[in-house]
């Protein structure tokens, strides 16, 4: 316990989870409220589960206050495995088979390729060099013809966030929202689907939660997988669930509820990423963010340090100093470099300000070996 309070980890996933849900899977691992069994030894289809299960999707129902022609699925496959399945089920809406997509950063371009398994992908806004800003959304080349419009909410790697939900028209819309999901207020019914993997906000890896419109069950290809099968697994339990990821994720929406629910995550997850954008922009350009202002990321903080394209040394400095106080996971994707401070819902206001101030402690001691 002493090493956890020491210990800070800001990594973009699998992330932190709060201490008190920890506490209690602990003490539900050897024994679940006296059934002299433990979750990980539980049978899916028990009473014991089955409440797990329920008080899960009540709660997420609760928090999201998700109208009830939705349906609420917990899959396995993560994130990626939702790449596939969204075009399986939703490509043959309409008779061209074509998906219009936003691409603002490395996921959105990873799930474009693998939909162009299925059909044909439009890339409905203007090309970027690099992806550090959404651009306008009057510059959309949206076709009436597409099955969807698919975007990504927030990309952990890129640290580019959507403040807003794009008006589609009549198109249905999809996101990826594994990185911010349940960390601020959601108008569910904008959407057609929402998936969004667990190891962000949500608990821990294994589960990913889709919420799926009613209407848009029952298209799914001929050869789609059935455990990618919407309509499948709308309609029952059909395959053993990643039951203690759901187990965490119950807990873990027990205490977004008991802790203000999403308007006090939101309140927070300014907080926390205000502390190290003012360091970032007070810093005379010793640290850099390349993300335009109206779309950064509260979820995921990247920046450089000693200039635009950053200094090598200065950054493995960084990260070295960093660990030595307990500060670790602060590496950048590889895709992109630098340093990436996720501020995902558990990590608290007080670690976030133990940061901001060793980053300005750290600018101090090594502002004169910057290279602008």
């Amino acid at each position: 316990m002493e090493n956890r309070q020491s210990v800070l980890t800001f990594a973009a996933g699998c992330s932190r989870l709060p201490l008190s849900v920890l506490l209690q899977a602990q003490k539900d691992l050897l024994d679940y409220r006296g059934i002299g069994v433990g979750v990980l030894e539980m049978n899916h289809r028990s009473p014991e589960f089955t409440e797990i299960l329920h008080a899960a999707k009540a709660n997420l129902s609760d928090l999201l206050q998700i109208p009830e022609n939705y349906k609420i699925l917990f899959l396995q496959g993560g994130g990626s495995g939702q790449f596939s399945a969204v075009p399986f089920n939703l490509i043959g809406l309409k008779e061209a088979k074509c998906v219009d997509f936003v691409v603002t950063g490395a996921w959105s371009t990873e799930a474009a390729k693998e939909a162009e398994k299925f059909g044909k992908v439009r890339i409905v806004n203007p090309e970027q060099d690099k992806y550090t800003k959404i651009p306008d959304p009057n510059s959309w080349d949206v076709s009436p013809d597409s099955s969807y419009l698919y975007y990504c909410a927030n990309d952990s790697i890129n640290g580019v966030e959507f403040h807003f939900i794009p008006d589609c028209k009549e198109t249905v819309l999809i996101t990826d929202m594994s990185s911010n999901f349940l960390s601020k207020p959601l108008d569910v019914s904008r959407f057609g689907v929402i998936f969004a993997a667990a190891q962000k906000n949500l608990g821990c890896a294994g589960v990913t939660v889709v919420l799926v419109r009613e209407d848009l069950l029952g298209f799914a290809l001929n050869g789609c997988p059935l455990v990618f099968d919407y309509k499948l697994q709308a309609d029952c339990l059909y395959n053993t669930p990643p039951c203690y990821s759901v187990y965490i994720m119950r807990l873990v929406l027990d205490w977004i509820k008991s802790n203000g629910g999403l308007e006090a995550m939101e309140q927070n997850n300014v907080a926390k990423s205000k502390q190290l954008y003012n360091v970032i922009e007070d810093s005379n350009e010793f640290y850099v963010c390349p993300v335009d202002v109206k779309c950064r990321s509260r979820m995921n903080v990247v920046f450089r340090i000693g200039g635009t394209n950053g200094n090598d040394v200065l950054e493995q400095t960084f990260l070295d100093q960093a660990a030595k106080m307990g500060m670790n996971s602060l590496k950048g994707h590889r895709l992109v470099g630098g340093i990436c401070a996720s501020l995902y819902n558990a990590v608290t206001l007080e670690e976030t300000q133990k940061l901001a101030k060793f980053m300005i402690s750290f600018m101090k001691d090594h502002h004169s070996g910057a290279s602008h």
